[in-house]
């Protein structure tokens, strides 16, 4: 395939789908190409997942989501940004990567594993759950070891070690606990997040309170091997039997597709790419960012709910240059 576009839009997601979702709406010729399923990100995360937004913040396009509870569910969120993309017959290639992003006489050519496009707009919306922060210690990459927590039942009756104290490591805790795993957190900070749902963090404390989940606190793990593992705490080095470990150590966007593409990082940990907030354009012509790839390493910034507005602003910069 070697087609043209006005708009290619990386990432199938929700962010993904609002910009088509505007590009269409705009009259412009567009495509989204995703590497996985509609909504990758939201298919990996855990099945009982329940989001900290109200359904209508999660609305795009003026499509109303509606949901049996405030709070709506992996599975409600799936149903309705795939209706979105079917209802609407977006035009989305799946299961294809893009790997190249080449500037090319005043527009861009989109290498992928499938096919060759062109493209006057480029828009990454990339999200950043693809790529694990990894802990950099010996038995890592043990097959025991996730970063990806999906269902508890797999972890009945084992030894599971669960680290970090955001939403995701105590979802992980508390659900493997409640089917019958022994469950240790480890946790470099004080106490559990801040951030964690209102409606969690209680439940994670008061079960930690009682013993029934330990945590170590100001600790990190330092080796992991078949049957065990050793934690570093303030007492020492402690050595637990272990049959699994859930890092739950949080995720980066795609940097290296970001630097392909020419776009400016900044030097520092956060490795902020180089964007204009009102138009969302980058330090590259025509090449705009939207969604949770904005905040570099910052990725509790952006969310469906407050970064919904890239598109129409990405979409209303598009047309008022053509």
């Amino acid at each position: 395939m070697n087609a043209a576009f006005d708009v290619l839009i990386i990432g199938g997601g929700p962010i993904g789908l609002a910009c088509a979702l505007e590009a269409k709406r705009a009259g412009l010729n567009y495509i989204i190409i995703e590497k996985g399923c509609v909504t990758n990100s939201l298919y990996n995360y855990p099945l009982y997942m329940t989001f900290f937004s109200t359904s209508e913040r999660l609305e795009i396009g003026n499509v109303p989501f509606v949901s049996i509870n405030p709070k709506p569910t992996r599975p409600e969120a799936l149903e309705y940004y795939r209706r979105v993309a079917t209802s609407h017959q977006l035009n989305i290639r799946l299961f294809e990567e893009v790997e190249q992003v080449i500037p090319n006489a005043g527009e861009y050519t989109i290498t992928t594993s499938k096919a060759t496009y062109h493209t006057r707009h480029v828009v990454i919306a990339t999200g950043f759950y693809d790529i694990p922060n990894l802990m950099q210690i010996p038995g890592e990459n043990l097959p025991k070891v996730t970063h990806y927590y999906k269902d508890p039942h797999f972890y009945a009756t084992q030894d599971v070690v669960v680290i970090g104290a955001a939403n995701s490591a105590v979802d992980a805790a508390l659900e493997t606990y409640r089917k019958g795993a022994r469950v240790t957190m480890v946790i470099k900070q004080s106490g559990i997040g801040s951030r964690v749902k209102y409606w969690v963090k209680p439940d994670i404390e008061n079960r930690i309170k009682e013993g029934s989940i330990k945590a170590y606190f100001h600790s990190t793990l330092q080796a992991i091997r078949e049957r065990e593992v050793d934690i570093v705490t303030p007492d020492g080095t402690v050595t637990i039997p272990n049959d699994f470990v859930i890092a739950m150590t949080g995720y980066q966007p795609n940097f290296h597709l970001l630097e392909k593409a020419g776009i400016a990082l900044s030097d520092d940990n956060i490795k902020m790419p180089a964007y204009n907030p009102i138009t969302m354009e980058t330090n590259m012509p025509r090449i705009y960012l939207a969604g949770v790839v904005c905040g570099g390493m910052n990725t509790h910034v952006w969310f469906i709910e407050n970064s919904r507005e890239h598109a129409g602003k990405i979409i209303a910069h598009i047309k008022g240059s053509a």
